[in-house]
């Protein structure tokens, strides 16, 4: 496989980087990556595997994350909308195929809307369209654990939040998941000057998931227990994509790309390459959204945080 590439950009004058993995025979358009709040340059190993044979492979540290500069306090995803568009730029791409996972989920739906003829496709998972205040205010209360110096039990609290742990909803290698998830968010915590910046920002920030989008073909998808949005108000914002798809990962929650990793990236392969979606392994039925947008609308809160 090609060599990685690792180049250095700025915007705002933050610094923030990229990592490249070139096709030099690519059957789509180059894909750019956006994971969660603590997934860097290096997390995605899947999608390499998978989209690697089809088109260059890019991943960031996004400002605020990695090793990228932290982010002014009140910064909005217009800033981090602007460092995508700076990579597409430096790539020499006038157009990418696009994913965005939780966390950047959000900021993947902000560059498609604010730009929408330089993006090729657009997937988008574990989409967090809604979080309720009282989700806000438990994980918020969570955050004193760091405070008291208690980073472990911080990292435990965040992991078991995003997670479904109820026994009677199967979910695939969840108590793996469990102690990765744990574990990344300790290491994290305690090694990485963003970490704690990061799970703030990901508490205050209201993403607007309202407004809808056209002219992209889009794909939503989410882990069938998902338990930060569910899965149907997760379909309901799909709904105000013009033309999307929208699917569920059987036994899985919110941290489907850990428990089915080589089942979503082949998932998001075959959709960038214009694959039938029906053979993707682990999926529950693929099924047209049967409501038009005006309903959809009427059926979710316009703001993330209602």
């Amino acid at each position: 496989m090609t060599d990685e590439i690792i180049r250095t950009l700025t915007v705002a004058g933050l610094r923030y980087r990229y990592r490249l993995l070139p096709q030099p025979a690519p059957r789509t358009e180059p894909v750019v990556v956006l994971g969660g709040a603590l997934q860097g340059i290096h997390g995605w190993p899947q999608m390499d595997e998978h989209l690697g044979p089809h088109a260059s492979v890019i991943t960031l540290d996004l400002p605020g994350m990695g090793g990228a500069d932290p982010l002014p306090p009140g910064t909005d995803d217009g800033l981090l909308c602007g460092a995508v568009t700076g990579v597409m730029d430096d790539l020499g791409a006038d157009r990418v195929n696009l994913f965005g996972f939780s966390y950047g989920a959000s900021i993947a739906f902000g560059c498609a809307r604010r730009d929408p003829g330089r993006i090729a496709r657009l997937v988008l998972g574990g989409v967090p369209s809604h979080l309720s205040d009282a989700q806000r205010d438990a994980w918020g209360q969570g955050l004193g654990r760091l405070e008291e110096g208690d980073a472990e039990g911080l990292a435990t609290l965040s992991a078991e939040a995003l997670m479904c742990l109820d026994p009677e909803r199967p979910v695939h290698r969840r108590e793996l998941a469990l102690r990765y998830v744990r574990r990344s968010f300790a290491h994290a915590l305690t090694h990485s000057p963003h970490a704690e910046r990061s799970l703030r920002r990901s508490l205050e920030h209201r993403p607007d998931f309202s407004g809808g989008l056209t002219g992209v073909p889009a794909l939503v998808f989410a882990g069938e227990h998902d338990t930060v949005t569910s899965p149907e108000r997760q379909r309901a914002f799909a709904a105000t994509i013009e033309g999307s798809r929208f699917l569920t990962v059987g036994e899985s929650d919110h941290w489907v790309v850990l428990e089915r990793p080589d089942d979503v990236a082949d998932l998001v392969a075959r959709f960038l390459t214009d694959r039938p979606l029906e053979p993707a392994p682990a999926l529950r039925p693929v099924a047209p959204l049967p409501r038009p947008r005006t309903e959809a609308a009427d059926a979710v809160s316009p703001r993330a945080g209602g």
